[in-house]
């Protein structure tokens, strides 16, 4: 498995330098590194060559691709119809070919996050660095495995608890009447299988992205205000969706103040601009990406003797924070992110007491 990089912040042209420079770094380190970037002109330019949908080597253990979402959305699609094929007698969509289909808003998203996913999961690659948009929508494509799971868990439930579902899954009648009639095998084993599986997806997904050891973003920015400011926002907003972020990139072309208490507790790294397309200096001036982001605040704990949940939620405070209680599960609403939180039995069913915030901490009680 992989450690996933990627980096956030206002000004796209400064990630995509910080992304590139820290891939030649661990290249050199003898890391096997994936560099992969979106379907615009930043990154080839900056790299001085063409790029393509499949990884090629431009130097020693490192490689590039370049994120095309209709190539992705071809190569997935022919996965659906395999899928289909082997839960329904008569397919559907088995005439409907990849190169017909138009990519919807956000789906672009998602497609990058699967092929991060099957990167990560071809055993190639030591380290990916995902130069993305590095804004609010790269933060909810990172937090896909925790939505998508949810949506699952409550939909499926209340289907199979519904009584459609349990007429459908039960009835000795009925099952073999809608199997007859539309070819489709409603058994409740059949109905769990796809849904097992994506949970399956799903769970690692979250998993990897709670460790920081596999998945960590840095904020990339200069010594502007607004820069700064929505660097802030992002750094707040990646800890609510419970990835971690190992520190900050400070872009500078001139000797310029350092935003230590901006961002304290994270450690700041000034580095120089890339001038002349001279890598050296940029490249020699980064941080050790790995051990900073050991060394970061985690997102989220739970302390079931003191019947706490700490969330650690910079840039905001309590009136941004919106909290709500169903069952098992806690959401947490700050800025633009939803996070639910699945509560250990020990917590489970209690509830929340109180909520304060202290150094940066929501502390919830039970």
């Amino acid at each position: 498995m992989s450690l996933i990089l990627t980096f956030l912040g206002k000004n796209g042209i400064a990630r995509t330098k910080v992304a590139i420079a820290a891939a030649k770094l661990l290249a050199s380190q003898g890391k096997r590194v994936l560099l992969a970037g979106l379907a615009e002109p930043v990154l080839p330019l900056l790299l001085d060559q063409p790029l393509a949908p499949d990884p090629q080597e431009i130097a020693p253990n490192l490689q590039v691709v370049q994120f095309q979402a209709s190539v992705l959305l071809e190569r997935n699609w022919e996965e659906v119809k395999k899928l289909e094929a082997q839960y329904l007698r008569t397919p559907i969509i088995k005439e409907v070919y990849g190169q017909e289909l138009v990519v919807l808003p956000g789906m672009d998203n998602a497609l990058a996050l699967n092929a991060i996913r099957e990167y990560d999961a071809s055993g190639k690659y030591d380290v990916i660095i995902y130069d993305g948009t590095g804004d609010a929508a790269s933060l909810r494509m990172l937090g896909l495995p925790e939505s998508l799971s949810w949506y699952v868990r409550r939909f499926r439930q209340l289907f199979v608890n519904s009584d459609l579902g349990k007429t459908i899954t039960e009835s000795p009648l009925i099952q073999p009447l809608i199997s007859s009639l539309f070819n489709v095998n409603w058994t409740a084993d059949n109905f769990a299988q796809p849904t097992n599986q994506v949970n399956n997806f799903l769970d690692q997904g979250k998993a990897a992205l709670a460790d920081p050891k596999r998945v960590a973003a840095f904020v990339v920015t200069t010594a502007d205000p607004l820069e700064v400011a929505s660097a802030r926002y992002l750094w707040g907003s990646a800890q609510q969706l419970g990835l971690t972020v190992g520190g900050v990139i400070q872009l500078s072309s001139q000797v310029e103040s350092n935003l230590s208490e901006e961002f304290a507790p994270l450690a700041v790294s000034v580095v120089p601009d890339l001038v002349n397309g001279e890598w050296r200096s940029l490249i020699d001036a980064l941080p050790n990406f790995v051990e900073q982001a050991l060394q970061a605040p985690t997102p989220i704990t739970i302390d079931i003797h003191n019947r706490q949940v700490r969330l650690f939620l910079p840039g905001f405070d309590k009136k941004q924070v919106k909290l709500t209680q169903y069952g098992p599960e806690v959401t947490v609403e700050a800025g633009d992110q939803r996070r639910n939180i699945s509560l250990p039995p020990a917590l489970s069913g209690r509830p929340i007491t109180g909520a304060k915030f202290q150094n940066n901490y929501l502390i919830i009680s039970f």
